[in-house]
Order: structure tokens, then C-alpha cells, then sequence
């Protein structure tokens, strides 16, 4: 299977040439590497077009069209125009350490669905490690068929380890951007799973996730840890995210299934209702959608209780 590996650089000259010295130890050979720079201060495209003049013609392509800061999700979605048909595209963080086979699982992984209309989406668990590589544990282990009302819930799918088939590819192509909040690599997710596509989850990690305070998006490695910093963070940014995601997946609907943008219909009905009234009906619809759930125990408690309060 042919696969784009999609690379947004911004900024990235501490720990670019170890991502890159990664990737050029895969063991799955067929891969194209698209890159664009997202407005970098530092020596980002030196090091690039040095590795690019190190691999074989063509391998690496720089994608230069709308140059300047895009942001992470805005630079990832013009990446996923320029991947050709018939390629599968996997996303590539500029600060982690993939490990040679990681190409490899996710691409056998997804070869049922190469030339499949049904969108498939493959992601993995990580090796956490801070900014030094030092191991700091495993991410949590992922659910073996999450649900689309799970994904409503807590993004599973972290962006560096997600690899999308030609037909979630074009899936996700027709819904971009995402809503304000949500990043490239949710927003896959969430629509795939609401498409009634594959989600393909590996609990045996692919790489290393390095931890440092430049992180798009960080992942702390210990449930509590996680917990705490949802509780840190509070209800206002979780449901103004939760909403966002209902709402633009509303306006996608005829990519979704009948029975999914049915949910989502009941949802933002429950959304709406102001006071005990809204909380009543918003603890109905979750004992009445059991599978919208978080991962673990502690972090669903805190969801079922700002879902209620709305």
C-alpha cells in the first residue's frame, strides 16, 4: 500500500532530525513524504531540504501553495489535498520518534480497506517519553471498537499515530476544516466513526511521544494525572468543543449515517434546554446512549457531570 506520510513543520530544529532519522528507517519502503512549513522563525526548512537531498528522487515534496502560518489543523487539511488517489495518508508530529515498523502495522492494518468505499482509520498506542526520550510510560489502552458516540466523548485517535485509507481520505477532504478547538486528528475520527467506517485501534505502541512544553497537544501518562488536568481545565472549554463538534458534524450530516446524525439531532435538542429541565433530559439521553463514554472510569465520572450541567 502506498502511503503519504504528512509532515507540518513549525518551528521544529530541537528534534526534527531525530523524527527524520526515523522515518528513514521504516521497514514498509512505499511511502511519499508531503511537507509544508508553517511559518518557522528557526532552520525547520534547512533541515528538511537537507533530508529531502539525502532520499531518492521524489520521495520528499514540499508542498508550498498558501505558504505561511496555517495553524496545525488549517496545515494538516492542505497536506490531505495533495495526496494522490489510491495513497493512504498517515499524520506525522515533527517532535516524535517513530519505530521501523510503525508504517508497516498501520498499513497492513488498513489493507482491507485499500480500495474499499468504506473509510477506515487506524491508530495506536504510544510510548510516552519526555523531552529527552526517558520513558515515562505507556499511553492508555485503547478500546478495541470505539463507537462514534465514544469519540463524541474524548479523542482516542492521537494524530501521530493515525493513518487514513484513500476513502477516509476523501471522506474527511469533504468536511474539512474542523470546528474551532478541534484538530485534525479528532475531527478524522469523529467523522469516520459517524461515516460507519473502520476504526482500527493497536495497543502495541508505534513510536515514541515525546513530552516538552512546545507541545500542540500533550498527554499526560497516568490516569490521575489525566483526570486532574481535565478537572483543571474545566467544563466551559470541553462543552463549547463538544457543541462546536455537534454542530459542524450537523451540517455534514449526509456524510454521516441515518442512525448517527439521529444522535446528533438528540444531543443538540438536549444542548438546548436551559436548566433542571436540560439536565434532566441530558441524564436521560446518557442512560439511554450507555456506549457514550471516556475511556476510563474517573474521566467519565467527569463528563457525565458537565454533560449533564450542559
Amino acid at each position: 500500500m502506498p502511503v503519504c506520510i504528512l509532515l507540518s513543520v513549525h518551528n521544529g530544529v530541537a528534534f526534527l532530525e531525530d523524527l527524520l532519522r526515523s522515518l528513514g528507517q521504516q521497514t514498509h519502503a512505499d511511502w511519499r513524504l508531503l511537507w509544508r512549513d508553517d511559518g518557522s522563525t528557526d532552520d525547520s526548512t534547512r533541515i528538511m531540504q537537507r533530508f529531502a537531498d539525502s532520499q531518492p528522487a521524489g520521495r520528499c515534496v514540499q508542498i508550498t501553495q498558501n505558504a505561511g502560518r496555517l495553524g496545525v489543523a488549517g496545515s494538516f487539511g492542505l497536506l490531505l489535498d495533495h495526496v494522490p488517489a489510491g495513497h493512504a495518508a498517515a499524520f506525522c508530529d515533527q517532535d516524535d520518534v517513530w519505530f521501523p515498523d510503525k508504517l508497516d502495522r498501520a498499513a497492513r492494518a488498513l489493507s482491507p480497506f485499500h480500495e474499499a468505499d468504506r473509510p477506515a482509520l487506524y491508530c495506536s498506542r504510544q510510548i510516552l517519553t519526555d523531552s529527552a526520550l526517558a520513558r515515562l510510560g505507556p499511553s492508555p489502552a485503547l478500546p478495541p471498537e470505539p463507537a462514534f458516540s465514544m469519540a463524541l466523548t474524548q479523542n482516542i485517535a492521537t494524530g501521530c499515530t493515525v493513518m487514513l485509507s484513500p476513502a477516509a481520505i476523501r471522506l474527511v477532504r469533504a468536511a474539512m476544516p474542523p470546528p474551532a478547538g478541534t484538530l485534525h486528528d479528532w475531527w478524522s475520527y469523529l467523522l469516520v466513526s459517524g461515516a460507519g467506517g473502520q476504526v482500527v485501534t493497536d495497543n502495541q505502541p508505534t513510536l515514541y511521544y515525546r513530552q516538552h512544553q512546545s507541545n500542540a497537544v500533550g498527554a499526560p501518562a497516568h490516569v490521575a494525572a489525566r483526570a486532574l488536568a481535565a478537572l483543571r481545565r474545566g467544563p466551559a472549554l470541553f462543552m463549547s468543543t463538544f457543541r462546536a463538534n455537534v454542530a459542524q458534524l450537523l451540517h455534514h450530516a449526509d456524510l454521516l449515517t441515518a442512525q448517527n446524525a439521529a444522535l446528533l439531532a438528540r444531543l443538540r435538542q438536549a444542548l438546548d434546554i436551559p436548566g433542571p429541565a436540560g439536565w434532566l433530559a441530558r441524564s436521560r439521553l446518557l442512560r439511554r446512549t450507555p456506549e457514550m463514554q471516556r475511556v476510563t472510569p474517573a474521566e467519565q465520572m467527569i463528563f457525565r457531570l458537565w454533560f449533564v450541567l450542559g
